[in-house]
């Protein structure tokens, strides 16, 4: 009961964060379940791996740019493991990630900021961008995954401590609007085999339970930006 109980005022503190991000989202199709709602309330409580939730949940941004949704993302994780980020003045003498600061002369050689602002990035861009942090990092492409080891290998990552999981995906694959999405996963629901996305783009989609499935099918979609290789996942973890 306790626990339960934790869980709801966390849920409840990452809502309340994102409500007004999130006042005109659009509607939600049949196959995803609301993070909002009694059922999907229900999925969190009863995951069986949630350990990225309450690390991601406090860091949970909304990208600052309909292109920037692998930035949000990657600062999103680096805050949660709590890597060493640069100064920030305005937050002088506090350090954190931000979508200005992640940004540097070093992710200029593995994609440059005007690229990202004018068509985001691809998997293999993210997967470079977080290389360049004293973090462990796999680019998983679909084609070259399964169904079976991604549900293994992103359930084993949630459930472990400074361990996360960020998702490139096609959105229209899922039944939402319209194209390439990057978000971060923050549990798994083994009863029900869904996986939570931490949608960065507040203002157009809630957190959302997804099946593996339908996540793992709509990575395994062709991006045309990307030499046509297909989406997939980063894995991300704090270097021993």
């Amino acid at each position: 009961m306790f626990m339960k109980h934790v869980i709801r005022l966390a849920l409840f503190a990452t809502l309340l964060a994102s409500m007004e991000a999130r006042a005109e989202t659009l509607p939600l199709p049949a196959n995803l379940i609301g993070a909002a709602s009694d059922a999907g309330e229900t999925l969190l409580i009863e995951a069986d791996a949630r350990e990225a939730y309450f690390p991601l949940a406090i860091n949970f941004v909304t990208q600052k740019n309909q292109a920037f949704c692998g930035v949000a993302s990657s600062v999103m994780v680096l805050n949660a493991i709590g890597v060493p980020a640069p100064p920030v003045p305005e937050y002088d003498p506090y350090s954190t990630f931000t979508q200005d600061n992640l940004l540097d002369a070093r992710s200029e050689q593995v994609i440059p900021a005007e690229t990202i602002k004018k068509q985001g990035m691809t998997l293999d861009e993210l997967g470079g961008l977080l290389a360049l942090q004293p973090v462990q990092v796999e680019v998983r492409h679909a084609a070259d995954s399964s169904l079976d080891t991604f549900r293994k290998e992103a359930r084993g990552y949630l459930a472990t401590k400074k361990q996360f999981v960020i998702v490139n995906y096609l959105r229209k694959a899922m039944g939402q609007e319209k194209g390439g999405h990057i978000s971060p996963l923050a549990a798994y629901d083994a009863e029900t085999d869904r996986f939570l996305i931490l949608d960065v783009a507040r203002y157009k989609y809630p957190p959302v339970w997804v099946t593996t499935a339908d996540l793992f099918n709509a990575m395994n979609t062709q991006d045309s930006d990307n030499a046509n290789r297909t989406r997939g996942y980063v894995l991300i973890a704090a270097k021993p």
